[in-house]
């Protein structure tokens, strides 16, 4: 399924505030602009809606992905290897040894250009991860995992 493939990502965030719904949504819209042969890798999870972009099937070689909060609403434009990456500006959030995030409050703050050079180098380092070039498929839209949990169970539409 391509881009255009977002029945199931809509019916996630359905349960969001349509703010929150649009930040999600544009944020993608980004991404798929700049990497349409990668794929999109979407997780309904108890905790957030996610979905991410990898050149292959799986979580470890994705590069970037969007995060929306079950409780919070925050939206995050995150590098799930986000520590290996140079942040002159120092915008990305976290200290652990792997993931780094961006917390979007509004899309006319959103740092495109800084971000765009970000995910440049992510997307690079994702293809250094891939073991197997068998593995690399293009332009895919593919839910990984549908929470056993109740999706409205923590969401507050405001």
């Amino acid at each position: 399924m391509p881009k255009e493939e977002c029945t199931d990502l809509l019916k996630f965030l359905s349960p969001f505030p349509a703010e929150v719904q649009e930040k999600a949504l544009w944020l993608r819209d980004f991404v798929w602009e700049l990497y349409p042969q990668a794929n999109e890798l979407i997780y309904d999870n108890y905790n957030a809606v996610a979905f991410g972009w990898s050149p292959t099937e799986k979580v470890g070689q994705v590069f970037c992905n969007i995060a929306v909060g079950r409780t919070s609403h925050n939206v995050q434009f995150g590098f799930y290897w986000g520590a290996l990456l140079e942040d002159p500006q120092k915008l990305l959030i976290g200290n652990g040894n792997q993931y780094r995030y961006f917390l979007v409050k509004n899309i006319a703050d959103f740092p495109k250009e800084y971000m765009t050079e970000l995910l440049s180098e992510a997307w690079l380092n994702s293809w250094k991860k891939i073991k197997d070039p068998k593995q690399i498929v293009e332009g895919k839209t593919i839910t990984k995992s549908i929470s056993a949990a109740k999706r409205e169970k923590g969401i507050k539409k405001k």
